[in-house]
């Protein structure tokens, strides 16, 4: 079985600058990606894709295939879906496809090679069930009242509130889950059909929510998490 891991670390940001080579103890961020990946058991390829010379250059350092993306690939707007189609279309082009591809997102450091292996144990078995992607996701808890909170903090009921039952009467209960941004994996052909990370009918794998790096404050936590851990 062949397993491709694709990490995205262009060179921009627009929170931290040059947020993917900061360090954490000494080691860059995207390096954290490239060694869970590598001591991944399922993951047979590792490459991190980049714009920016600096950061291919240490990914190759850690171990990873340093694939060039195009500038236009590179921008603040660019999504991670037409990254991930513009690695898998290099590596056709060399007669390489995998069964399945993993997105592991530079900005997960606390995600090691034992939390992808359990996700993909996880995924396997899914995938059994008539699933045909996966993402990893922490619980917000369950709930019966479905309302949406829009930016300007307007509200819209998901539900018929003029009709609203008792509580007692509700039978059903809703768990809210939100991707952490650590794992989603689906088929090669898959993401080349559907154009994008999540499949059409997608499991989640929900484990206690981690940092996924954002602003320096989530650099301290997750440094001061790594130090704990290796005293």
């Amino acid at each position: 079985m062949e397993i491709l891991s694709i990490i995205p670390a262009r060179g921009g940001s627009k929170g931290i600058k040059r947020k993917n080579l900061r360090p954490i103890l000494d080691k860059p961020l995207v390096a954290y990606s490239i060694e869970a990946s590598l001591k991944s058991k399922y993951i047979t390829k590792t490459i991190v894709s980049s714009e920016d010379n600096e950061i291919l250059s240490v990914s190759k350092e850690y171990g990873a295939i340093a694939l060039k993306r195009p500038i236009e690939l590179a921008l603040d707007e660019t999504k991670t879906a037409p990254v991930m189609l513009d690695v898998i279309q290099k590596l056709e082009k060399e007669n390489y496809k995998a069964d399945f591809v993993v997105l592991l997102q530079p900005t997960c450091p606390m995600r090691d090679e034992k939390y992808i292996d359990s996700a993909f144990e996880f995924y396997f078995e899914k995938l059994k069930q008539g699933y045909d992607s996966c993402f990893s996701a922490f619980s917000m808890g369950y709930t019966h009242s479905k309302w949406k909170m829009l930016h300007d903090g307007k509200l819209e009921g998901l539900y018929d509130y003029r009709l609203r039952p008792r509580r007692q009467d509700i039978k059903e209960h809703y768990q809210l889950i939100a991707e952490n941004g650590a794992f989603y994996a689906l088929k090669w052909d898959t993401l080349k059909e559907i154009k994008d990370f999540i499949g059409y009918n997608p499991a989640a794998y929900i484990t206690p929510k981690i940092i996924d790096i954002d602003t320096v404050e989530d650099f301290k936590k997750v440094e001061e998490i790594l130090k704990n851990k290796n005293a």
